[in-house]
């Protein structure tokens, strides 16, 4: 069965909407992640300074100190469970 017009008209529309949202969702939802990703880079950055400067042991490298730190909440809230 062969459409109308006005409904061949309506599919056009419809794909040329459901393509234009689709562009804008992709360049906000490509803007959000650059926003996330620069706002998480700067938080590490700066959490990173912090433990290097307060937290690290005599040869202690950042990453050690933050997994020992991770080791010893673990154990703290099992400690605390155990309650």
């Amino acid at each position: 069965m062969a459409k109308s017009k006005l409904a061949q008209a309506n599919d056009k529309i419809a794909e040329a909407v459901v393509e234009g949202y689709k562009k804008i969702e992709d360049g906000v939802v490509g803007g959000y992640k650059k926003i996330e990703d620069g706002v998480v880079e700067g938080f590490t950055k700066m959490t990173d300074k912090f433990v290097d400067q307060f937290l690290t042991r005599e040869g202690e490298s950042v990453e050690e100190a933050k997994a020992r730190m991770t080791d010893a909440q673990i154990h703290k809230e099992e400690k605390e469970d155990q309650k």
